[in-house]
């Protein structure tokens, strides 16, 4: 038997995912209780950015299943008074489908867009070191990290268009026209699954994200630790006799600000030395890979965060 097409990621079929079926068309309909990784990709599409936009971030928006997208339903559920099963059944669409608005749209890129300027990303502190930004390495690059998307899903859902060109209409995730957070007055992160979560002072969940949470060598903190200060676009200054893995002859070096700085576009301060949340110029990596102590977010929810908090916010870090 030949193998089955993938599924195709038009914006219609996006759209029309997990919602209540037409009696005309009949588009197949998720099984109670199915798991994401059994889902059509425009299902687990659709889901993605509505979780991303209910504040329950998967990270990389990537049609695909995985440990982020579970974590992300999971806590969906348990706000909404579910089943914290962290698979797309009957309910959670139901949940997710109060938010009415089209999963994807349709972006003309705009000159700010593609302006750039881009350029390779060297590996070294040291040449890291002599540029004068650490910006972007492309526009797909860029437009990845604005619309919440992995680049290679971005390109699959613009074949054939010019990333690069101002003027080009492309099809991104629906993922900017979301209301600010309030103010939290605590943040939790738990290593146990990977977590980033912020509560209000009542103890109600305001938004959740994945997060990676320190490593052997460098394990997170456990304690209850104050925010002393947001910085952003910060400059990172980077010493090796605080890295185990440094490489051999690394020496200090002061890196410029941008979204490939090794804390990506923003760094909040902890109470605890060398300590602090931040972004990353890998944004595949995060709740996937260790980090050296800190907790690591995706440059857009790091962005999320630093509405939320301010000096003085509550910071516990748990098991």
């Amino acid at each position: 038997m030949a193998a089955s097409a993938p599924s195709t990621l038009t914006i219609e079929a996006v759209n029309a995912a997990g919602k209540t079926p037409d009696p005309a068309a009949k588009p197949a309909k998720p099984a109670k209780g199915a798991k994401a990784g059994k889902l059509a990709a425009p299902a687990l599409l659709r889901a993605q950015v509505l979780l991303d936009r209910a504040r329950f971030s998967s990270g990389e928006i990537d049609a695909a299943s995985g440990s982020n997208m579970r974590l992300a339903l999971a806590g969906f559920q348990k706000k909404a008074g579910l089943e914290p099963s962290g698979t797309l059944d009957e309910a959670t669409w139901t949940a997710l489908n109060a938010d009415t608005a089209d999963a994807l749209l349709s972006h003309t890129l705009s000159d700010a867009d593609v302006a750039g300027p881009f350029q390779a990303i060297p590996e070294s502190m040291a040449e890291k070191a002599k540029l004068t930004s650490l910006g972007y390495g492309s526009a797909a690059e860029a437009l990845g990290e604005k619309f919440h998307v992995s680049p290679a899903l971005l390109a699959r859902l613009n074949p054939g268009k010019d990333l690069g060109r101002a003027g080009e209409t492309i099809v991104v995730p629906n993922v900017l026209d979301t209301e600010p957070l309030p103010k939290a007055a605590k943040i939790v992160v738990d290593r146990s699954d990977r977590s980033l979560t912020l509560l209000d002072a009542e103890g109600k969940v305001l938004a959740q994200f994945p997060a990676s949470t320190g490593s052997s060598h460098d394990p997170l903190p456990i304690g209850t630790w104050k925010v002393n200060g947001v910085a952003r676009q910060p400059v990172y200054h980077y010493n090796p006799k605080l890295f185990w893995d440094a490489s051999p002859g690394d020496k200090k070096a002061k890196l410029p600000a941008g979204p490939n700085n090794p804390v990506g576009v923003a760094w909040v301060d902890l109470s605890k030395d060398h300590y602090g949340i931040h972004g990353t110029p890998v944004p595949a990596s995060i709740g996937k890979t260790q980090s050296h102590g800190c907790i690591r977010l995706t440059n857009w929810d790091v962005a999320t965060l630093t509405e939320s908090v301010g000096y003085g916010t509550e910071v516990l870090l748990q098991e």
